[in-house]
């Protein structure tokens, strides 16, 4: 492998397939879940990211073409992050991507407590079924840009660990107190907390604008197709609609809950 001038110090060259780093990478991306308590990302503005937000990175893989661009990332890695070199064709079979970017990296996973997002006037939004990576990433993304405290993943939701899901979020996914709870024991502790909970509908309901979300407030999202389950719509405290040409079915529910977001910041700073 080739290397920039002062780059061969902090590359370790690994050849084999079957080493054990090089297995955990694979493993992370392929499983969409932590493997020993590290994830997986690739792409260097992500890893940038993760980097920028603080998290701890185990190791960063570049392929060969990849290395040509390691300058951009070694002078950021902490002394404790390992820098491995692969061949272009090795790299290839440790990534789900098919043009993949030439680096890619093992992330810390950030663990938090339920707890801590039930606080008082919290802004939560609560993912039920969602099976889009591409719409839990947006709804990270848009949970951060406006001020939600956190994510809760029901049952059934994609992982926050896939890489799609990952990338969509544009780093917040480094950032955004994420949470894995079943709605059976997540409603309860909302009605403890006088958090009420709002789910949204395509064409009934309140009108965005006339909604109250100010306060304590959960925005229950269902899957892209089927909605939330009849037992969880049942314990809603509201349905909030917003209003949409009749010749569009729905919208998208990534961009439906950013909507919502926006418009319950908008009434938080009023």
């Amino acid at each position: 492998m080739t290397s920039a001038p002062g780059q061969s110090a902090r590359l370790r060259t690994i050849t084999s397939p079957q080493n054990a780093l090089l297995k955990d990478l694979r493993k992370a991306f392929a499983k969409s879940e932590p493997v020993e308590g590290y994830f997986a990302v690739e792409g260097f503005k992500l890893i940038e990211e993760a980097i920028r937000s603080g998290a701890k990175l185990k190791a960063v893989v570049f392929s060969e073409s990849g290395a040509q661009r390691a300058d951009r990332l070694l002078p950021q890695l902490s002394a404790h992050t390992e820098a491995v070199g692969v061949s272009d064709k090795l790299f290839a079979s440790l990534v789900e991507t098919e043009t993949p970017q030439g680096v890619a990296a093992l992330v810390s996973v950030k663990h938090h407590e339920l707890d801590t997002l039930l606080v008082e006037d919290a802004l939560l939004v609560v993912a039920v079924g969602l099976q889009d990576p591409g719409n839990l990433g947006t709804i990270i993304r848009s949970a951060e840009a406006f001020g939600a405290a956190g994510v809760v993943l029901g049952e059934k939701t994609v992982s926050r660990f896939n890489a799609k899901a990952v990338r969509a979020s544009a780093g917040s996914a480094f950032r955004v107190p994420l949470v894995n709870e079943s709605t059976e024991k997540l409603i309860p502790r909302l009605r403890e907390k006088n958090i009420r909970m709002l789910a949204t509908s395509s064409h009934k309901g309140d009108p965005i604008d006339q909604a109250q979300l100010t306060g304590g407030v959960a925005l229950f999202i269902g899957n892209e197709g089927a909605g939330l389950p009849r037992e969880v719509m049942a314990q809603m405290d509201g349905l909030v609609t917003i209003p949409q040409s009749e010749k569009v079915e729905s919208l998208n529910a990534g961009i439906a809950t950013s909507i919502l977001l926006y418009e319950a910041a908008r009434q938080r700073r009023g």
